[in-house]
């Protein structure tokens, strides 16, 4: 059971077109592709089902008649769909619109290409026990360069030693990756118009206010953009024995 205090919903951030992991996504919406026998979203749900959360939202746009398909075959009536099938709204403009169904208090946020395998802690605990609302606005779940499987990018941050992230900025290299994973406050969304926006924005407001924090994930962290992490992930998924 989540501990008082503990965000109490997520929002699984499903809506995008894919495009990277075509031809794969021109018949099958890009969270439904399959990782090691199961729905990538299967994956990316399995440590939310275990922090038996209230509601978790899975927003949808693209083949979103899938995407509903396979939320009714859960079962699971704590699940449900935001559904964007009639305009993309990227990833902040999304959660603007699920608001109402997440409730009015700090929830998490999983992008739904990835996904991690946990170390002794779950991470979800872990975020939700650092989470400290007097001092941040969001919290988010950070990888190294070690720990990642699929990610060829530059990184995203560097960290202080009270947890505050800056942003990589001009620099060539950071070594900290956003691992698709963190708490939000819902007030962040509060002034923003309706329509699509990043949440990129409200990590650059928040960072700059210095109430933008960061915590490693304690495990594997496995991110699943192209076809060629799909091979990627299976070999590393199979080597931890996972």
């Amino acid at each position: 059971m989540s501990k008082a205090g503990h965000p109490q919903s997520a929002m699984v951030l499903a809506a995008g077109l894919g495009t990277r992991m075509r031809p794969l996504t021109l018949t099958t919406p890009k969270p439904l592709v399959r990782v090691a026998g199961k729905p990538l979203l299967t994956h990316v749900l399995h440590p939310l089902f275990g922090a038996t959360l209230s509601r978790i939202v899975i927003n949808a746009h693209h083949l979103s008649d899938q995407m509903q398909a396979y939320i009714k075959a859960l079962g699971n009536p704590s699940v449900v769909l935001s559904d964007e099938s009639e305009a993309l709204l990227d990833s902040g403009g999304g959660i603007k619109k699920a608001l109402p169904l997440l409730g009015p208090d700090p929830f998490y946020v999983l992008n739904a290409d990835s996904f991690w395998i946990d170390g002794p802690d779950p991470n979800i605990a872990r975020l939700a026990d650092h989470w400290d609302p007097a001092r941040m606005d969001i919290l988010l779940l950070l990888a190294t360069r070690n720990q990642s499987t699929g990610y060829d990018g530059a990184g995203d941050f560097t960290m202080t030693p009270d947890g505050s992230l800056r942003f990589r900025g001009d620099e060539p290299t950071a070594p900290y990756i956003y691992a698709g994973c963190g708490i939000l406050k819902p007030g962040l969304f509060e002034h923003k118009p309706d329509g699509p926006f990043s949440l990129s924005l409200l990590f650059r407001q928040a960072a700059a206010e210095n109430r933008l924090c960061g915590l490693v994930l304690d495990g594997a962290w496995m991110h699943v953009g192209t076809v060629a992490a799909i091979t990627e992930t299976e070999q590393r998924l199979k080597s931890l024995g996972a």
